[in-house]
């Protein structure tokens, strides 16, 4: 490998909104997110059905879809 061209590997700490902090490698010096595997739906097991269901009764009443179940 050439010497020189390889940016600095720096071990570093990525903060999420929630509160979690967890280190990891990267060539960035600091890392922020929104979200993280704690605090994501997904990961959790809190799948917000409920919002989601609210916006397709809302859909349905609007153009007049009835529901056949």
């Amino acid at each position: 490998m050439k010497e020189a061209i390889h940016p600095k590997y720096n071990q570093t700490t990525v903060k999420c909104n929630c509160g979690n902090e967890f280190v990891t490698g990267t060539t960035n010096e600091s890392i922020h997110v929104e979200i993280c595997s704690k605090c994501h739906p997904f990961y959790t097991g809190t799948q917000k059905a409920n919002v989601a269901r609210g916006r397709i009764d809302k859909f349905n009443r609007r153009y007049g879809i009835k529901d056949e179940q």
